[in-house]
């Protein structure tokens, strides 16, 4: 069985943005995370066996304009201005990366700051790792971004993300 289609490497980025246009604001929340020249394709849950946690900064580099990238994908958004909003990946590491898989969640809230948003999506991955795996957890993370709308009434959109590499 080819494994071509299993990712090798990840990396974890978020962003903000806001315009008095919704789209706008998510085009500018996918330039803030660094990932607005990519086709963007949403995929779930699963951290594969062997696949290696990376920086954004390493991976950049090896990605291109246009490529279609998988990634887990976390949006909201709002103009209600004041409104506190988040978006999270959560995911669940197992003990043997080398042939076991961990879990990714994907959470996005109103009125949680980054620090709730981001615990609760770490303990939805932990949850669901624990209710179908009997290997040993190594640790959670999460990755999160969090804004309030400003009192103008402009679009804000917080983005997070688990993005993969091929090879």
């Amino acid at each position: 069985m080819s494994d071509r289609f299993v990712p090798k490497r990840v990396f974890f980025t978020c962003g903000a943005g806001r315009s008095p246009d919704e789209l706008t604001s998510f085009e500018m929340a996918l330039r803030d995370a660094s990932i607005e020249c990519y086709n963007l394709v949403t995929v779930s849950s699963i951290l594969p066996p062997k696949c290696k946690i990376i920086s954004k900064g390493e991976a950049l580099p090896d990605l291109h304009p246009g490529s279609i990238v998988f990634t887990v994908f976390s949006r909201l958004s709002s103009n209600e201005p004041h409104r506190r909003i988040s978006a999270s990946i959560g995911v669940a590491i197992p003990e043997d990366m080398e042939s076991h898989w961990g879990y990714f969640t994907e959470h996005h809230s109103f009125g949680q700051g980054p620090e709730q948003s981001g615990r609760y999506a770490e303990k939805l991955a932990e949850d669901m790792f624990a209710s179908l795996s009997d290997s040993a957890l190594k640790r959670t993370m999460n990755m999160t971004k969090s804004a309030v709308v400003g009192d103008e009434g402009h679009w804000t959109t917080v983005i997070a993300a688990a993005v993969f590499l091929m090879d």
